[in-house]
């Protein structure tokens, strides 16, 4: 009777406990590095499209205002790049004296900076900047980077993009 019993006991040993403990242990510390640069990199695509997204509506910013001055609907001023005088100012929108029949706005909203953790906002650079010049100018905005000192997957940092 005792060995028919024995038989019927369908269940695992304690050794295959921890085998298979060890099994999923082995393959935890594998996949939890993956994440982490899983998560790094879809920070860094959004960093870059949301830079992307900034510099196209300075851009296009930019070409709006030489357009409504070859066209005479603005008047060029003296010491002024045509590059807007804020980020803000994407937002607002603008007639260019006439140039549309609305407020021609640039951005719906200004992207946030994934990797600014210390509320930082955006890094700017003017005209008369210099390329790699970490201060503001405060003439106009004619670029933007973030100001994480942090490095990328690829070895740069990011407020080098």
């Amino acid at each position: 009777m005792q060995t028919q019993r024995a038989k019927n006991c369908s269940g695992l040993t304690f050794i295959e406990l921890v085998i298979a403990m060890a099994i999923l242990a082995i393959l935890a510390s594998v996949v939890l590095p993956l994440s982490e640069v899983t998560v790094t990199r879809t920070k860094e695509l959004e960093l870059r499209r949301n830079l992307r997204d900034i510099r196209s509506a300075i851009d296009a910013y930019k070409l709006d205002y030489d357009q409504a001055v070859a066209e005479k609907k603005i008047f060029a001023t003296v010491g002024k790049s045509g590059y807007p005088e804020e980020l803000e100012k994407l937002l607002e929108g603008n007639d260019w004296g006439g140039l549309y029949p609305y407020k021609k706005k640039y951005l719906r909203r200004i992207p946030k900076d994934p990797f600014d953790r210390d509320d930082l906002g955006w890094g700017l650079r003017s005209y008369i900047d210099e390329v790699d010049s970490t201060v503001w100018g405060g003439e106009d905005v004619f670029d933007v980077y973030s100001q994480s000192e942090a490095i990328a997957l690829d070895g740069t940092t990011y407020r080098d993009w």
